[in-house]
C-alpha cells in the first residue's frame, strides 16, 4: 500500500485493487438521501430474562448485539422496534420468593429495576420492556391460547416423567443421564401430574417443510442443522399447563390450572405488540419480527415450539431466529458454582459503557463462544480505541484546529472511494447479522487513515494546499467511520462526529461533500491508555477473591436461595467476582491444558499473508499486523 513518487516522497497509492469497487468512485454518498416511502421496518427482541437472578455478561450481551442492530437500522431510515423484558412466572420464582418471605411480584419488582439500571449504564435503546406479570401480556396469553383451542390443538390429559424444575421441562426417559436433563446437566425428579396438552406432534412435517423452504429461518446454518435434527427424531405433544404451582396466568375455565411457562413466555413478542389488546396497531405494524435474537441454549423453544404454536394459531411467523455463542471466563463455562460469572457493571463504572460495548460486539464472532478475560478486554481497550481510534481522532483534530483553523475542505478525492467501500463492507455485514466483521471493516478503514497521515506527513508541510488536502480527505473518512461506529459505541461515535465540525446524521442523508456545521477542535483523551501492570497489581492488591467485584458483592445474599437458571448458563447471575490473571501453571498442569476434538472443531482456521508488522509502543508482547485474507484485511 505504499509508494513513493518521482521526488522521493511518501504518498498514499490508494486503497488495494480489490476494494476499489466497479465505477468508483460513485457510490452512496453521491446518491443523497433516500426518497420518503423507501424506508424499511425492522423489529427485533431479546429473550425475556428469568428474575431468579441479576443480570451478568451474558445478557449484557445479548442486549448489546441486539442495540447494535436496533442502532443500525435507525440508521439506514428503517422504522425500529426494539423489545427486550423479563419472564417473571414459574416454580422457581415461586420457591425463591417464598424461601425469602416475599410474594413472587416483589422479588420480581426487586430484580427488574437492576435490569433497568445496568440497560441505563450500558445505553440501551430499547423502546419497549415487556414483562410477563403486566396485564396487557396477559390478555395477549390468553387471545393466543384461544385460538389454540380453537384449532383443536389443545386437551387435557395426564402425563408422568422426568422434570427438571431449572428447566422448566419434562424430557424423555432415554435422554436421562444419571439422573441429571440432558441440556445442562441439573437434577430432574419424576412428577406426575394432570396437564393441558399442546399438540406438537402435529407440526412435525409442517416445521420440516419451513425449514427446507426458509433456510435462513434459523441462524447461523450450523444452528439449522440441530434443530432440524432434534425434529427429525419425532415429536411428542406438549405440556402447557401445572397444578403444581400458583405463580402464573390461570388456565381460563380451570383455574388450578396455570400456563406453562414456555406458551406465556415466548408469547411476549407478540403481546408487547397489543396482540390480544383493544389496540393492534404495533401489532400490524412490526409484526413478524425480523429478527429474534437469543442464546443458542434456547433454540428448542424458539424454533420448534414458538412457530408451532403460531403456525396453530394461523399467525405470521418471524423471519429470523438466531442462536448466538456464549461468554465463557477464562476459558471455562460461566457457572454460578464455579464462581466466575462476570459482572459487567465494574467495568461500565471503571472504563465506560463503550469500551465494554465495543470488546463485546468485536472481540468474538456472533456465532461462536468465547472467553472473556481482564487481559484481552484490556488488550482491545489499549489498541484498539486508544491507539487506533483515539491517537488518530486527537492527532487529526489536532492538526486541523492548528492548520486550517478547523475548516474541512473538499479534500483531494483520494479516498472517498476507499472510505465508500469500507462502509459497504460495514453495511453487508450488519444485514448478516455479523457486529464483529461490521467492526473489522471500520477498523480497517482506521488504520488505513492512521496509515495515510503518516505516509503524506502533513505536520511536516503545515499550512500548504497539499496537506490540507490530506487532513480534509482523512476527516471526511474518520466522519463516515464516526458514523458507522455509532450503534458500537453511541457516546464516543458522536464526541468524533461532533469535534470534527459536523452534524450528527444518518445513512439517509449522510454525503461525503457535507459542510461542516462548525469548526473542529482537538478531541483528546476518548479513550486513555490503561497500564496493566498498575491494573493487575491494584487487584491483586484488592485480593484476587475481591477481583472486579467493587460493587458486585452488594447484592449477594438477596440471591443466597435462588436455584440455577431456568434457560440458559448465561441466566445463573449470582453476582461473582471476574478473575485476575491466573497464576502460572506447572508443567503437569500445561500438559493437560489440550482442548477436545469437539473444541478442535469450533475453531475457526483461516490462511493468510502478514503484509506488515510492527511493535505496539509500550508493549513487550503486541505486535500490530496487517493480514491478507483475500476476501479481507
Amino acid at each position: 500500500m505504499r509508494a513513493r513518487n518521482t521526488e522521493g516522497r511518501k504518498g498514499w497509492a490508494g486503497p488495494p485493487a480489490a476494494s476499489r469497487r466497479p465505477g468508483a468512485p460513485s457510490s452512496r454518498w453521491d446518491k443523497g438521501p433516500r426518497a420518503e416511502g423507501t424506508m424499511g421496518r425492522f423489529y427485533i427482541t431479546t429473550p425475556i430474562y428469568y428474575v431468579n437472578d441479576y443480570p451478568h455478561i451474558g445478557h449484557a450481551y445479548c442486549t448489546v448485539c441486539a442495540d447494535f442492530f436496533a442502532r443500525y437500522h435507525r440508521l439506514k431510515g428503517d422504522k425500529t422496534h426494539f423489545l427486550t423484558g423479563t419472564d417473571e412466572h414459574g416454580q422457581k420464582v415461586q420457591k425463591s420468593a417464598a424461601a425469602e418471605g416475599i410474594t413472587p411480584l416483589a422479588l420480581a419488582d426487586r430484580v427488574v429495576e437492576r435490569y433497568f439500571d445496568l440497560w441505563k449504564q450500558l445505553q440501551i435503546s430499547h423502546d419497549d420492556f415487556i414483562r410477563t406479570t403486566q396485564p396487557r401480556h396477559e390478555k395477549g396469553v390468553l387471545a393466543l391460547l384461544e385460538r389454540l383451542i380453537a384449532a383443536g390443538d389443545v386437551y387435557k390429559a395426564s402425563y408422568r416423567g422426568p422434570y427438571c424444575v431449572s428447566c422448566e421441562a419434562f424430557f424423555p426417559e432415554n435422554q436421562i443421564v444419571e439422573g441429571k436433563c440432558p441440556d445442562f446437566g441439573h437434577p430432574v425428579t419424576v412428577l406426575e401430574e394432570e396437564s393441558y396438552f399442546f399438540r406438537l406432534s402435529k407440526y412435525q412435517e409442517p416445521l420440516l417443510k419451513l425449514y427446507a423452504e426458509r433456510p435462513g429461518f434459523v441462524l447461523p446454518q450450523s444452528r439449522m442443522n440441530e434443530v432440524r435434527a432434534f425434529v427429525e427424531g419425532g415429536l411428542k405433544d406438549l405440556s402447557i399447563s401445572r397444578t403444581s404451582i400458583t405463580w402464573g396466568i390461570p388456565y381460563p375455565g380451570d383455574e388450578k390450572h396455570v400456563l406453562y411457562v414456555w406458551l406465556d413466555a415466548l408469547s411476549n413478542y407478540i403481546t408487547a405488540l397489543g396482540y390480544g389488546s383493544g389496540d393492534p396497531s404495533k401489532y400490524g405494524t412490526f409484526w413478524p419480527a425480523d429478527l429474534h435474537l437469543i442464546g443458542k441454549d434456547i433454540l428448542r423453544f424458539h424454533a420448534v415450539y414458538w412457530p408451532a404454536f403460531l403456525m396453530s394459531a394461523g399467525l405470521p411467523l418471524p423471519k429470523h431466529v438466531y442462536g448466538h455463542g456464549w461468554w465463557m471466563k477464562d476459558a471455562n463455562k460461566m457457572s454460578k458454582s464455579l464462581g466466575n460469572v462476570v459482572d459487567p457493571r465494574p467495568y461500565l463504572q471503571e472504563f465506560g459503557a463503550d469500551a465494554l460495548r465495543y470488546f463485546l460486539l468485536r472481540e468474538k464472532p456472533i456465532e461462536t463462544d468465547g472467553s472473556f478475560s481482564d487481559e484481552a478486554f484490556l488488550d482491545r481497550l489499549n489498541a484498539d480505541l486508544a491507539n487506533d481510534l483515539g491517537n488518530l481522532a486527537s492527532r487529526l483534530t489536532n492538526l486541523l484546529e492548528r492548520q486550517a483553523k478547523g475548516a474541512i475542505g473538499a479534500g483531494d478525492g483520494s479516498l472517498k472511494a476507499h472510505a465508500a467501500a469500507a462502509v459497504d463492507r460495514y453495511c453487508a455485514a450488519a444485514e448478516r447479522f455479523s457486529p464483529r466483521e461490521a467492526l473489522e471493516a471500520i477498523w480497517g478503514l482506521i488504520s488505513d487513515l492512521n496509515k495515510f497521515l503518516v505516509e503524506r506527513e502533513p505536520w511536516a508541510k503545515p499550512g500548504t494546499p497539499e496537506a490540507l488536502a490530506t487532513l480534509s480527505e482523512a476527516a471526511r473518512a474518520l466522519r463516515l467511520a464516526a458514523l458507522c461506529l455509532e450503534p458500537a459505541m453511541p457516546e464516543a461515535a458522536p464526541r468524533i462526529t461532533e469535534a470534527l465540525g459536523f452534524e450528527r446524521t444518518d445513512f439517509v442523508n449522510a454525503r461525503w461533500e457535507d459542510r461542516q456545521n462548525g469548526s473542529a477542535k482537538k478531541l483528546a483523551g476518548l479513550f486513555p491508555r490503561v497500564d496493566k501492570a498498575e491494573y493487575f497489581g491494584r487487584l491483586a492488591r484488592d485480593g484476587a477473591g475481591e477481583v472486579m467485584n467493587r460493587e458486585a458483592g452488594d447484592k449477594r445474599g438477596e440471591t443466597r436461595e435462588m436455584e440455577d437458571e431456568k434457560k440458559s448458563p448465561e441466566v445463573n447471575a449470582q453476582q461473582a467476582p471476574a478473575a485476575v490473571a491466573p497464576p502460572a501453571p506447572s508443567p503437569a498442569q500445561q500438559a493437560q491444558e489440550r482442548i477436545s476434538i469437539d473444541e478442535f472443531r469450533r475453531v475457526e482456521l483461516r490462511a493468510g499473508k502478514i503484509l506488515e508488522a510492527e511493535r505496539v509502543p509500550k508493549s513487550n508482547k503486541l505486535v500490530r499486523m496487517v493480514v491478507d485474507f483475500g476476501s479481507e484485511r
